[in-house]
């Protein structure tokens, strides 16, 4: 294969990449765009909380696309939260609870449920927390609250369970780079 004819081959090949892997890419380009916009602990704590809402939504309702939608969702949550004068943190709380009620009612399967259930109490709770503490440590722990969730989405990716393979790809890819990016900054500076 001679150079000239190289060049193309591997453009169709990244091309095949991203329109198989634009989850990855959509997820490293919503993260970067936060680590350039100099994201702090509150962004990175909400982010954190618009993950577990979508996991949760997703257990609640028994369908995994309904994680794509709650993306959009619970990025709602904390304005309409701040629109009724409310912290946005005890918005995110309220439509958890109001998912986790909604679940029993409509009689999903319970494991999966109180499995993210748990992961909403855990991982939001110390997002919340993050914001009790010194602004560094609080970036810190957020920072590092978004890297765990990361690991919580290949468990999911890999189980292909509760959320859709495409979702849990975007939100490892975006979880990653953002709380480790957040991490690596706050060690050099």
């Amino acid at each position: 294969m001679t150079a000239e004819t190289y060049e193309p081959v591997a453009r169709r090949n990244a091309g095949r990449w991203l329109l198989h892997r634009w989850p990855t890419a959509l997820g490293l380009l919503a993260g970067g765009a936060a680590l350039a916009a100099n994201v702090g602990r509150a962004s990175l704590s909400i982010t954190v909380c618009v993950a577990v809402l979508c996991y949760l939504g997703a257990a609640a309702l028994g369908r995994k696309w309904i994680a794509w939608v709650g993306v959009f969702a619970a990025s709602l949550v904390p304005v309409a939260a701040a629109l009724t004068g409310l912290p946005w943190w005890v918005g995110m709380a309220v439509v958890a609870a109001a998912l986790v009620v909604l679940g029993l009612v409509l009689g999903v399967p319970r494991r999966p449920l109180t499995a993210q259930f748990l992961a909403t109490l855990a991982y939001g709770g110390l997002a919340v927390t993050a914001l009790l503490l010194a602004p560094t440590i609080g970036l810190v722990l957020a920072g590092a609250v978004l890297v765990a969730h990361g690991l919580w989405d290949v468990v999911h990716y890999v189980r292909d369970a509760v959320v859709s393979r495409s979702l849990a790809e975007f939100c490892v890819a975006l979880d990653v780079l953002l709380g480790g990016g957040v991490l690596v900054l706050a060690a050099v500076g």
